[in-house]
């Protein structure tokens, strides 16, 4: 049986990857997109889901509109990493349909009470919704399957500011809210993605085959690896999102440690920066289950024949 998934994403190049591995995977059954605020901005982020699931032939997942600000942050937004338009150098036509009416935080908790034990959340951008719709209805943290969640760095330096990873420090208020909520969380931090480093090579393997597929994602990485060469020395770009799907149904990728997991949300050079106490110096007990370590190149292998065998079904 499926793996029932909503996505929570912030359309960017990585959410985009993670978004065609969902679709390409038999093991999960897609039944929503939520656009968050992060990459780029929220509408912008809603046009980029819509064409990425029109792109992909998949037109009948709905995409809700959700929170355009941060709950408590100035507003951060990344063109410098994924483009202007959150997509690189890719140009996509314009979607041919619109997001549903219904709000994404009411979306989510509709989809999660509807199926009780049943939805996965794999929250790849800032955690707003997902923090308000906590807020609006509590009984979702008790109905949630579990709760995949990219974002902060515990052991590995930041890639927004020199302690704090992106998702987290957009909206450390949100994510402090989701951290101690009791979901059943996995998280997944720069720790294990950043070891996830998709080559030219790779690229240039996906583009042997005539489909829209490898070139929209020739397009869309081509500036990220710019970016990843030009501020931090790295040969490819890093796939964060797509690691985070991979484990609702690959967990054996990584490895992982029960730990207590917290964020410093005072302000300061701190602001955003995630932590973890592994020598039990607190009376806090787990809250998460950390991904510490994982087989990098084997989930590469996996992302390129799961894109494989999507873009031959879709040719041009």
């Amino acid at each position: 049986m499926s793996r029932r998934i909503l996505i929570d994403t912030d359309p960017g190049i990585d959410d985009a990857a993670a978004i065609l591995l969902a679709l390409a995977s038999p093991e999960i059954s897609l039944e929503g997109l939520t656009v968050v605020h992060g990459n780029c901005s929220v509408d912008q982020g809603v046009t980029n889901a819509l064409a990425i699931l029109t792109l992909a032939h998949a037109d009948h997942i709905p995409v809700a509109r959700g929170c355009d600000v941060p709950l408590v942050q100035p507003s951060l937004l990344a063109p410098e990493t994924h483009g202007n338009t959150g997509l690189g150098y890719a140009q996509l036509p314009p979607p041919p349909r619109g997001p549903i009416q219904q709000h994404a935080v009411d979306f989510l908790i509709e989809r999660i009470l509807a199926a009780p034990g049943e939805m996965t959340i794999v929250a790849i951008g800032p955690l707003t919704n997902l923090a308000l719709a906590i807020r609006k209805e509590p009984r979702i943290i008790k109905a949630v399957k579990e709760v995949f969640i990219m974002g902060g760095a515990i052991r590995h330096e930041g890639n927004t500011t020199p302690l704090a990873e992106f998702n987290t420090y957009v909206d450390p208020h949100a994510a402090h809210i989701v951290y101690h909520s009791g979901m059943p969380i996995t998280l997944v931090p720069l720790d294990v993605t950043y070891q996830c480093i998709l080559l030219a090579s790779d690229v240039a393997r996906l583009q042997r085959i005539d489909s829209p597929i490898p070139d929209f994602l020739a397009d869309a990485t081509r500036f990220y690896m710019e970016f990843h060469d030009e501020y931090q020395r790295i040969e490819g770009c890093i796939i964060n999102d797509p690691l985070a799907l991979a484990l609702t149904f690959m967990p054996e990728l990584c490895e992982y440690e029960s730990l207590f997991v917290d964020l410093d949300i005072s302000g300061g050079v701190a602001m955003g920066k995630t932590f973890a106490d592994f020598y039990r110096m607190t009376d806090h007990p787990p809250n998460m289950k950390v991904a510490l370590k994982v087989q990098a190149r084997a989930f590469i292998e996996l992302f390129l024949q799961r894109m494989e065998a999507l873009s031959q079904t879709i040719p041009n």
